[in-house]
């Protein structure tokens, strides 16, 4: 409704950002930093594994800055697009609401020695990337990308 898929050109820096939710309760949001008010223990993105110490970048309070800004940004498109629309719906203040950050948000980790936290197996579950390395064509902007209109390339076939 709010047109998003729709769009021709994605806003630099919005390239790869998205909302977590789920279908919890009703469609609850995932507030990665109610998590971790609630024990979970947030990081940066793994930067460095020795074997056995892990070593984390300092882009945690950066990454969650970013997925708060979009967060809002859709909201404000929908609050926009119901009032535009004269559509009645009551108003969710709580969906706006930041709790405090918790202290690994604060102090955040830089490195975890796995044996000494007692850590006995990892489960990576971060995604994936993309590589076009393998694509022979003259089709790719300077990050790596295929150029392309709405999934169409600019070379025949792609």
């Amino acid at each position: 409704m709010l047109g998003l898929w729709d769009t021709e050109t994605l806003q630099p820096g919005r390239e790869h950002v998205t909302i977590a939710v789920s279908g919890a309760r009703g469609g609850h949001t995932v507030d990665f930093r109610r998590l971790a008010l609630e024990g979970m223990v947030l990081t940066g993105l793994t930067h460095a594994f020795d074997g056995h110490t892990v070593r984390f970048a300092q882009d945690l309070n950066d990454n969650l800055d970013r997925g708060d800004a979009n967060y809002l940004a859709v909201l404000d498109a929908a609050d926009a697009w119901i009032e535009r629309n004269g559509i009645d719906l009551p108003l969710e203040p709580q969906a706006r609401e930041r709790v405090a950050d918790a202290a690994c948000i604060t102090d955040p980790l830089h490195e975890l020695d796995l044996a000494a936290a007692g850590v006995n197996a990892i489960i990576w579950a971060t995604g994936y990337a993309t590589d076009y390395s393998w694509l022979e064509v003259d089709t790719f902007k300077d990050n790596g990308k295929p150029q392309h209109q709405r999934g169409v390339g600019q070379e025949p076939g792609i």
